[in-house]
């Protein structure tokens, strides 16, 4: 659903005043402006305002605001259920009852002048299929769009998106390259992680040198789009059968960085089998160990799965302790062991939540083995058999031509053993 003039729909609380527009001068107070009741466009007001009226009109009309999400709305009318979900001027929903969806389509007509899109299949930018065995939402649209931009159609496919033996630093004495196409190129492929966690670590660790690319940066960008010509259909698969269970992964690469020495935490978490949120980042201080690089990656991890726990509470989804799967024991060791905590008082403080929380009961730290290390895939560049392996275990799949009762049992199938060790 598409709220026409969005932006006008809003009352101003604040005095706010306008020129004369052209057209519409006064010939008696030529000099006067006008006093604004109603948001403008290009009024800073305008989409605060827009969204407290749709706000005010959604809680008269029985909605519960989500207590973490402010964006979202839920109606429940018996054993059944209407979730809105408002970004700007657009407005996604859907129930589990046909006649409860079309009598919210019907009460928002009235109410604005609103534009039905139908069923969603394209979304600021994002491509959904809907089907019966899950949803598959990918950006194969805009991956040829910016194979195109920037002139990489021609380019050799590539399997991974970045060389095994791949290392950037500075290179103060390389050849300096266009800045401005560097921070095309790797804007636009940060968009396209938002479907495609695949190629994150790699775009990450090309955007820290945006200040001064030189050649060898410019030439790691170009090898992420061979890749994306070699998968350009890639996406993320979320089956309709998968279990609500929550769990997170996290992994660090010590002092990775070539320039400050500084660490990179990678951090996924998985509804069931569905990948819902990952991250690739460095590390805000040098760990002078791998144990503390690690412990800082699983704090940070902690805190992701404590803030989807809070969101999907608003579903009526309860959680106890939810499993933290971390590749090292010692940092396991640091959370559960008060004694090494005297050992490790170079550590941030901020980040001993963790044990905070352990000893609470919200999660529980577990260690994973090195073939069910998800989180790799965003920590380091891996070889192409394992980047596979792992892309495939994210639900990174090709959907389009491809039976999906197969991809729902490879996917299954990929996760017994590790739900098994959870067990």
């Amino acid at each position: 659903m598409d709220v026409k003039s969005a932006f006008l729909n809003g009352f101003i609380e604040e005095e706010v005043y306008v020129r004369q527009p052209p057209g519409f001068e006064s010939v008696r107070f030529p000099d006067r402006v006008y006093k604004l009741r109603k948001a403008l466009y290009s009024v800073k007001q305008a989409l605060r305002a827009s969204y407290a009226r749709l706000k005010s009109f959604l809680l008269k009309s029985g909605f519960v605001m989500g207590s973490v999400d402010k964006t979202l709305f839920l109606l429940s009318r018996g054993s059944d259920t209407l979730i809105v979900q408002i970004y700007v001027d657009d407005i996604i929903f859907g129930g589990s009852s046909n006649a409860l969806v079309s009598s919210f389509a019907e009460q928002m007509s009235r109410e604005f002048e609103m534009s039905l899109m139908g069923e969603l299949q394209f979304y600021l930018g994002l491509q959904i299929k809907q089907g019966l065995e899950g949803t598959f939402v990918h950006q194969a649209m805009y991956t040829r769009n910016v194979l195109k931009k920037f002139n990489k159609g021609d380019s050799k496919p590539m399997t991974t998106p970045m060389s095994t033996n791949t290392v950037l630093d500075a290179y103060e004495d390389g050849e300096a390259v266009d800045q401005k196409e560097f921070r095309g190129m790797i804007g636009s492929l940060l968009y396209l992680t938002a479907t495609r966690p695949d190629i994150q670590f790699a775009v990450c660790l090309c955007a820290r040198y945006q200040t001064s690319p030189k050649t060898s940066h410019r030439q790691a960008v170009k090898r992420n789009f061979s890749y994306l010509k070699c998968t350009p259909e890639l996406g993320l698969w979320y089956s309709s059968d998968s279990s609500l269970s929550l769990r997170g992964f996290s992994d660090a690469d010590h002092a990775g960085c070539q320039i400050d020495r500084k660490s990179t935490s990678s951090t996924c978490q998985l509804l069931g089998t569905s990948l819902v949120s990952w991250s690739s980042r460095k590390q805000a201080s040098v760990a002078l160990s791998t144990t503390e690089a690690e412990y800082v990656a699983a704090a940070s991890c902690c805190s992701q799965l404590l803030w989807l726990k809070a969101t999907l509470s608003d579903f009526s989804l309860r959680f106890g302790r939810i499993p933290l799967l971390v590749a090292s024991t010692s940092a396991i060791s640091i959370a559960k062991n008060p004694i090494l905590h005297s050992k490790t008082k170079h550590i941030d403080v901020r980040f001993h939540f963790l044990r905070d929380h352990y000893e609470k009961g919200d999660i529980d730290l577990v260690h994973v083995v090195s073939a069910n290390k998800l989180a790799d895939i965003f920590t380091k560049p891996i070889e192409f058999d394992a980047f596979t392996h792992l892309r495939g275990e994210l639900g990174v799949l090709q959907v389009e031509g491809v039976d999906n009762a197969l991809i729902k049992g490879e996917i299954e199938s990929q996760w017994t053993g590790l739900i098994a060790l959870l067990v």
